[in-house]
C-alpha cells in the first residue's frame, strides 16, 4: 500500500475518529472530545499553513495506519499524531513544545497521568533532534517524514508549500537551514528508523533528498 495523497475532502470521518480515540483514552474527559476537535480543525486551518494543515495530519493518519497493528501503544501515537503541529509558527522553535502543552491543558483532569506524560514525550519527538531510542518513538518520526517517500513531484510540492509558510525568511536563510537537515537525514544509519518505513520507502526518501540537495547547491545554496 502506498501513502495517501488525499485531501480532507476525502476523510468525513475525521471527527468520529477523533472523538473515539478520545474516548476511549481520556477518562474522565471525555465529553470535550468534539470541542478539541473543533479547535484543532481551526489551528490547523490557520491561514498561513500550506504544508502544515489538516492534510498532513490525515496523510500522517493513513501511514500510521499501515503499521497501528504492529505497535504497542497505537493510541498513545495516534494522539500525539493529531497533536504534534496543532501550534505552528513559522520560525519558531518551541512549536513541538506547544503543541505537547496544548495537550496536556486539555487533558488535564485525565486520571491516566502515564498516558498524558507519554503522548507529551512523542509531540516532542517529532522535532527530529536526535535518533529516538524508543519504538513509539521511532514509529512517529518515520511517520511525519513519510512524505519523503512520495513520487518525485508530489515530494517537490510539499517543499514549495513549506517554503511558502515561511514568506518573512530569506532564500538564503531557508535554503541554508533546510539543507543542514537534508545532510543530517542522510547522516542516519538508515533514514526511516523503522524496518517498516525503510523496506518500503527508504529508497525513494533517499533518491528524493539527494535530488533535492543537488538542485539547491546548484543554485549556489549550501549549508553553512
Amino acid at each position: 500500500m502506498g501513502l495517501s495523497q488525499k485531501s480532507e475532502s476525502d476523510w468525513p470521518g475525521n471527527e468520529a475518529r477523533f472523538v473515539a480515540l478520545w474516548q476511549r483514552t481520556l477518562p474522565p474527559v471525555a465529553a470535550v472530545a468534539s470541542t478539541v476537535y473543533a479547535r484543532l480543525r481551526t489551528l490547523y486551518g490557520e491561514s498561513h499553513r500550506r504544508y502544515h494543515s489538516f492534510n498532513h495530519i490525515q496523510r500522517c493518519l493513513c501511514a500510521f495506519d499501515q503499521v497501528a497493528d504492529g505497535v504497542a501503544n497505537p493510541d498513545t501515537i495516534e494522539m500525539a499524531l493529531w497533536f504534534h503541529d496543532a501550534i505552528y509558527i513559522p520560525g519558531a522553535k518551541d512549536n513541538e513544545w506547544r503543541s505537547a502543552e496544548l495537550f496536556r491543558g486539555y487533558a488535564a483532569a485525565c486520571a491516566n497521568s502515564t498516558f498524558v506524560q507519554r503522548v507529551g514525550e512523542l509531540i516532542m519527538a517529532t522535532t527530529h533532534a536526535g535518533i529516538p531510542d524508543q519504538a513509539d518513538e521511532r514509529f512517529i518520526t518515520d511517520i511525519d517524514l513519510c512524505s519523503f517517500g512520495l513520487g518525485w513531484e508530489q515530494f517537490a510540492a510539499d517543499g514549495r508549500q513549506i517554503r511558502a509558510e515561511c514568506p518573512q525568511m530569506s532564500d538564503q536563510k531557508y535554503f541554508a537551514g533546510l539543507l543542514r537537515f537534508l545532510q543530517g537525514l542522510l547522516n542516519r544509519p538508515t533514514f526511516f528508523f523503522t524496518e517498516h518505513f525503510e523496506q518500503r520507502y527508504g529508497q525513494i526518501a533517499r533518491a528524493n533528498t539527494l535530488r533535492l540537495i543537488e538542485e539547491l547547491q546548484a543554485h549556489g545554496y549550501d549549508g553553512r
